[in-house]
C-alpha cells in the first residue's frame, strides 16, 4: 500500500503537483537550527511525507525538517512564522483522513527523532513521552514495571500523533480513548511559545481553569505542535483470554454487542468483522476463520473473573444465534488473533490489488448500533462497492473500508457518497461523523453539520486566536 502511494505521488508530482522551493533565507534559518542533516529537499523524501494511508491526493512539502528537541521545534516555528510558511507535523504517517498532506506547501516537521520517555512515575501510574515514540515502543519499555498504555488504534502510531487525532481503538471500551488517558501536553504554539497545558500538574483531577489539554487533543496539528505528552498508565491484567464467535447476520452480531454492554461485563475488547472482512483476512493471512459476521472478544482480570465474564458473554452470543466460542488463551494465540484484526485494513485493500482504501468512521450511541450497521450494509450493496465492515462496536464505533480504483471517478464518487450518507445518518442518530480518525480533509462538511454554525464559528475564533497567520496545518479540520 505504501509503495503504491509512493508511485502515485511520484506520478502526480511529475504532473505539476510538486510544491515550489522554500525561501532561501528561511531554509538557511532552519539549517542554522537543525544542521544540514536535519533538512531534506530530496524529491523522494518530500513525496514520502506528502501522503498518509488514505485515498486523498498526495501534496508534497517543499522540505522535510527533523528537529531533535522542543527548543528546535520552537525556533523553526518562529522562523516559519516570520516567513508565513505553513508547517505540517508528521509522526508515522498512518492517518486515514489526509491530515499530513501539504496542500499549501511549506515544510513538513518530522518528529520521529524526538523519541525519549522523559519521565516514568510507576507509583503514580504516569509517564511523559516525546512525539517520536510509538505505542508499541512505550509498552516494550513498560513491560518490566507491571504497567502498560492500553490505547491501541491498530497501527503502530506515534503517541503524540494519537493525541493530535484523539485516537482510540480496540481497548477503548474498557480503558478509554486518548482524551481520557492524557494528563497534560507540551505544545509549541504558532508564534514559537512553549505551552504546558496543565502546568506541572500530574494529579488525577483538577478544577483549575480552562481544560487546555482537551482543547489540543483532536486538533490535528492546527492549533499547535505537540512535543510531549504526559499519559495515564494502567496495571497489566493478571490474566487475559480472547474468543471468536460467528453470527448469521451483521445485525445479530451488533445486537450481541449491545447486550454485552448492557450486561455490565467489563469487557476489554469487543470487535465486529463482517463476512467480507473475514474473507479478506483468510485470503491475506492464510487463516481459517469461519467466513461469516464475527465478533472478537477479549477479557481481562483475575482467572475467576474471566470465567464469570466468559460465561455471561457466551450466553448472550448464543441467544443471538452465535456459534460456540473458539478460545485463544496463550499470548501467542491472542497475538495472532489481534494481528488479523489490526491488519484488516490491509487485508481489505488486498481484495482488489492496485486499489486504495476509503474509510468511514462513524460512532453512534450504543442503542443505535445495530440500526446503523444494518444501514451501512444495505448502502454498500446498493452502491455496488467492495467495502468490508469492521468496528470497535462496544463503544458504537465502526468503519466501512471501501476499496476503490483511484483511476475510476465513479468508484471514488460512490465511496464518498457512502461516507456522506453514513455520516449524516450517524449525526441524525445523535452520533458523530468521526469516532477516532479525525476530520482532516475529508469530513469538513460533515463537521459543519454536526456542530452547527455556532460551533464552527467558535472553532474558527479559537484557530484565529492561536494561529492568526494560519500556518499550522492549514486547510485541515475547518477547511
Amino acid at each position: 500500500q505504501k509503495q503504491m502511494a509512493l508511485l502515485l505521488g511520484l506520478r502526480q508530482a511529475r504532473r505539476g503537483l510538486m510544491t515550489g522551493t522554500l525561501d532561501a533565507g528561511l531554509l538557511g534559518s532552519i539549517r542554522d537550527v537543525v544542521g544540514d542533516k536535519g533538512v531534506s529537499t530530496a524529491e523522494a523524501v518530500r513525496i514520502q511525507h506528502g501522503h498518509d494511508e488514505s485515498y486523498h491526493t498526495p501534496h508534497v512539502p517543499a522540505a522535510v525538517v527533523y528537529p531533535r528537541s522542543t527548543e528546535q521545534v520552537a525556533a523553526i516555528v518562529k522562523a516559519c512564522a516570520a516567513h508565513k510558511c505553513p508547517i505540517i507535523p508528521f509522526g508515522t504517517g498512518t492517518g486515514l483522513e489526509g491530515g499530513i498532506t501539504a496542500i499549501q506547501g511549506g515544510i513538513t516537521m518530522n518528529l520521529t527523532e524526538m523519541k525519549s520517555i522523559t519521565a516514568l512515575n510507576v507509583e503514580d501510574f504516569d509517564c511523559t513521552v516525546q512525539p517520536g515514540i510509538t505505542r508499541t515502543a512505550l509498552n516494550r519499555e513498560l513491560r518490566s514495571t507491571g504497567l502498560w498504555f492500553p490505547v491501541d488504534p491498530g497501527a503502530d502510531a506515534s503517541l503524540c500523533g494519537m493525541c493530535a487525532t484523539s485516537a482510540s481503538g480496540t481497548n477503548a471500551v474498557r480503558y478509554g480513548t486518548m482524551r481520557q488517558n492524557v494528563i497534560g501536553l507540551e505544545v509549541v504554539l504558532a508564534d514559537g511559545t512553549i505551552l504546558n497545558t496543565a502546568g506541572k500538574n500530574r494529579a488525577k483531577k483538577t478544577a483549575a481553569g480552562y481544560n487546555l489539554t482537551s482543547m489540543f487533543i483532536g486538533s490535528e496539528g492546527t492549533l499547535g505542535i505537540i512535543t510531549k505528552a504526559t499519559l495515564r498508565l494502567h496495571p497489566q491484567p493478571a490474566a487475559a483470554a480472547a474468543a471468536v464467535c460467528s453470527f448469521p447476520t451483521v445485525r445479530a452480531a451488533a445486537e450481541t454487542a449491545i447486550s454485552v454492554m448492557h450486561s455490565g461485563v467489563p469487557i476489554a475488547r469487543i470487535e465486529l468483522l463482517d463476512k467480507s472482512t473475514m474473507q479478506a483476512v483468510n485470503k491475506k493471512f492464510a487463516t481459517s476463520f469461519t467466513e461469516q459476521p464475527t465478533m472478537f472478544f477479549e477479557f481481562h482480570g483475575s482467572e475467576d473473573a474471566l470465567q464469570d465474564q466468559q460465561a455471561v458473554v457466551q450466553d448472550l452470543a448464543t441467544a443471538s444465534g452465535g456459534s460456540a466460542f473458539a478460545w485463544a488463551t496463550a499470548q501467542e494465540d491472542r497475538n495472532k488473533l489481534w494481528h488479523a484484526r489490526h491488519n484488516a485494513w490491509y487485508a481489505a485493500v488486498n481484495l482488489r490489488p492496485g486499489c486504495r482504501g476509503f474509510a468511514t468512521d462513524v460512532c453512534v450511541p450504543i442503542s443505535r448500533l445495530a440500526d446503523i450497521v444494518t444501514f451501512a450494509d444495505e448502502e454498500i450493496q446498493r452502491l455496488g462497492l467492495v467495502a468490508p465492515i469492521v468496528g470497535h462496536v462496544g463503544d458504537g464505533n465502526f468503519h466501512c473500508i471501501a476499496v476503490v480504483d483511484p483511476t475510476k471517478p465513479d468508484e471514488i464518487k460512490a465511496a464518498k457518497l457512502l461516507g456522506e450518507r453514513l455520516g449524516e445518518m450517524a449525526i441524525a442518530m445523535e452520533g458523530t461523523c468521526t469516532g477516532e480518525h479525525g476530520i482532516g480533509l475529508g469530513k469538513t462538511a460533515l463537521l459543519q453539520r454536526e456542530v452547527g454554525e455556532a460551533g464552527i464559528a467558535a472553532m474558527r475564533a479559537l484557530k484565529h486566536a492561536l494561529d492568526p497567520l494560519n500556518i499550522l496545518n492549514p486547510g485541515k479540520v475547518l477547511g
